[in-house]
């Protein structure tokens, strides 16, 4: 059976099926080139005579070739090749034809496969029949009887009879030989004709790197306000821990606001995960769209601030927290950022209970906020896999259009840390002065 599986295979039947797709989806183009056909005179014998059903063939190409310029005819094409040509999916391109040049590499696809499909299946319906008959010549003096009624006397003689079996079936291994090539030359003109072009790839790089800013902006969601709260819920439950015989009202306190960041932070968490359960397509929105963005923003800065763990001289200029001054989408990034700054305090924050002093002024046309935290001793908490929360505030002011900076504090204590960051008050980089 392998010798014969080249031509009778898997493979080789799933190709000869799809060319008598191919062949069927040609019919109603061929009925159509023979009506005009027959307009044209060749009317009279028409599904007789050879010359005529090859004009009507030749007239149906043009007619499939047109067709072929509809955008739908390549993801239709490719679903049919994917599952039939036994080409690897990687190779073909996905989405309808949108440029000329994708359109004429379908339409050149459509004619080749319609028009071999056309012979594959004229010869598959017309020999088929035909060598069974003459396989079973020496079986059926009916089969004989017709034969030579309709004048073939020729195959009726002894030595024909005894090699007819093998001609019968000389003719259908031709036929499978004429299907496994045609269906061999389908596929290998798949990838030219049906494989991404430059936009495709283009297009597909695009998708890729916005599903990756989803997926990195989700991160950061993740980091800041999850981080954030292991931190602050870190060094409450140590510093309850410390003082839990001989001070029970701060160990109540201290309970208090655990269970407000742990709250907080479960909603916080909800959102992110409602996010990722969408039905929306990745990255079909920008970072900074209304429909994308989510979460807290300035105007609950102040819940924030009271349970974080650390004491902060919070001193605000303006009024942050009004959307008509402040857009929603950097009044959330900046809730973030602060929050982050937070947490940076917390794990590396000096003495045994750090503090932080914290600026949000509302500038003319930039929002900016400046953390510090005074020089110490020793970090507070340390949290193993941090530092992206930097990375993670220089890429949010970086969407916005804004910049920051973090580091020792010039003209202070080497160990005074401060981060400084300004956004744009539209959230838009092509407002900034």
């Amino acid at each position: 059976m392998r010798l014969f599986a080249p031509l009778i295979g898997r493979r080789a039947r799933l190709r000869w099926l799809h060319l008598i797709i191919g062949g069927a989806l040609l019919m109603p183009y061929f009925l159509v080139g023979t009506v005009l056909v027959s307009l044209a005179g060749g009317g009279a014998g028409l599904f007789s005579s050879v010359p005529a059903q090859l004009a009507a063939f030749a007239c149906a190409l043009p007619m499939v070739a047109v067709s072929g310029f509809f955008p739908l005819v390549r993801p239709l094409s490719v679903a049919a090749a994917r599952a039939l040509c036994g080409v690897p999916p990687a190779l073909l391109a996905d989405g309808p034809a949108r440029t000329r040049q994708a359109r004429v590499r379908t339409t050149a696809w459509f004619t080749l496969h319609l028009g071999l499909g056309g012979i594959v299946s004229g010869i598959t319906l017309a020999l088929t029949p035909f060598a069974l008959a003459v396989a079973g010549l020496p079986f059926s003096a009916a089969l004989r009887e017709s034969w030579l009624a309709a004048g073939s006397d020729v195959l009726v003689e002894p030595w024909a009879l005894a090699l007819a079996p093998f001609a019968g079936l000389a003719m259908l291994v031709a036929m499978a030989a004429v299907a496994a090539g045609a269906g061999e030359l389908l596929a290998r003109r798949v990838p030219v004709l049906l494989g991404p072009t430059p936009e495709d790839r283009l297009a597909a790089a695009e998708r890729r790197a916005a599903d990756l800013a989803v997926r990195n902006r989700l991160a950061r969601e993740l980091h800041d306000s999850v981080g954030h709260a292991l931190s602050a819920v870190t060094l409450q439950a140590g510093a309850a821990r410390r003082v839990l015989d001989r001070d029970p009202e701060f160990v109540r306190r201290a309970l208090t606001a655990i269970e407000e960041t742990t709250r907080r932070t479960v909603g916080e968490l909800d959102a992110v995960v409602g996010l990722l359960r969408r039905d929306e397509e990745p990255g079909s929105g920008d970072p900074g769209d209304e429909g994308t963005a989510y979460g807290p923003g300035l105007d609950a800065l102040d819940g924030l601030l009271a349970h974080c763990g650390v004491p902060v001289a919070y001193e605000r200029e303006g009024d942050p927290g009004d959307p008509r001054v402040v857009v929603p989408v950097v009044s959330r990034e900046a809730y973030r950022i602060v929050q982050e700054g937070l947490s940076n305090v917390l794990r590396h924050g000096g003495g045994s209970t750090p503090t932080a002093r914290l600026l949000v002024a509302v500038r003319e046309r930039e929002l900016e906020i400046v953390m510090e935290n005074p020089p110490g001793e020793r970090p507070a908490v340390v949290r193993p896999g941090g530092g992206r929360g930097l990375r993670g505030i220089a890429e949010r002011a970086a969407l916005l259009g804004g910049r920051s900076e973090a580091g020792p504090y010039e003209g202070t204590d080497s160990t005074t840390w401060r981060l400084a960051v300004r956004l744009p008050l539209t959230g838009r980089p092509e407002e900034r002065s």
